[in-house]
């Protein structure tokens, strides 16, 4: 079997898989926070040949009564519901899935980690997301998704590790546990919050926003600077004890996969986040 690909595919990789006829999967996860439709819209009106829809609110996350594998604005569904999903698609554990979005990675990185958590490892980013695809000449369509016949996609051993908001809070001060929080750095402080009820950080976790990741052409940086910034941020302290979050869950993703890329990984995820932290005030919460 070919070697998949598991952190990023460029746009040229993308397009020498699918003219070999690989088994593949192309994952459109656009989104706007403060447009939910705005991704449905965009999608219909552009998106790469042959991709499938993943909507942040409606299939990345659970926001009705089914069963939630975390807590926060953006709980993650089950393993069982998200594998649902994928059968409906037409997924299979036969497949690469590449995933991109036109937001800088920002959300489609949400997906990566969640078929990871499912135990598929054959899942890569686009590098550079919708852009760079465009740039390099890609086929795209417009219109609904194609309807493919079911999958048979099975569940495999999680190949990341998610944490609940009692595991980090229990292991809150103590050496085995780095807090890397992905949110920009006002937001951190405490100095502003435009989301959650309640302002600040886990105390003792450590800054590093999101998009800090990203070059000015919205690609990753190279691997060696994204491992010698990670090092300057962990000051010491041992990688492979580093638990990310943000705001939600969704933000912090960026960072877990820059640390792969790095070659620090893999890292854990607290996918509540601050948003599911902050619920009960007897947590403690810091400023500055």
């Amino acid at each position: 079997m070919t070697t998949p690909y598991t952190t990023l595919i460029t746009a040229s990789d993308l397009q020498e898989l699918q003219a070999q006829g690989r088994p593949l999967m192309v994952f459109d996860c656009s989104f706007d926070l403060t447009q939910p439709a705005a991704g449905h819209v965009q999608f219909d009106t552009l998106h790469i040949l042959g991709a499938q829809r993943a909507d942040l609110d409606r299939d990345l996350s659970e926001h009705g009564d089914g069963a939630k594998a975390s807590g926060g604005r953006h709980p993650l569904p089950s393993r069982e519901a998200v594998a649902a999903w994928l059968r409906r698609l037409g997924f299979d554990n036969t497949q690469q899935a590449v995933v991109y979005d036109r937001n800088n990675s920002t959300y489609c990185v949400r997906l990566w980690w969640m078929l990871k958590w499912l135990g598929h490892d054959a899942v890569a980013v686009l590098d550079g997301g919708l852009t760079a695809w465009q740039a390099a000449g890609g086929a795209t369509a417009s219109g609904p998704a194609p309807t493919l016949p079911a999958g048979g996609f099975e569940l495999r051993p999680a190949l990341r590790e998610l944490r609940t908001v009692d595991q980090v809070q229990q292991a809150l001060g103590r050496p085995e546990q780095t807090l890397i929080d992905a949110r920009a750095t006002p937001r951190f402080k405490g100095e502003v919050e435009p989301l959650d009820p309640v302002a600040g950080h886990i105390p003792g976790a450590l800054n590093r926003p999101f998009n800090d990741n990203l070059g000015p052409d919205g690609r990753f940086k190279p691997a060696a600077e994204l491992r010698a910034a990670f090092e300057a941020l962990l000051a010491g302290r041992d990688p492979a004890q580093v638990v990310h979050h943000c705001g939600s869950g969704v933000t912090a993703l960026p960072n877990l996969l820059a640390m792969e890329v790095a070659g620090l990984g893999p890292t854990a995820l607290f996918a509540g986040s601050w948003s599911e932290w902050c619920r009960d005030p007897q947590r403690p919460m810091a400023r500055g």
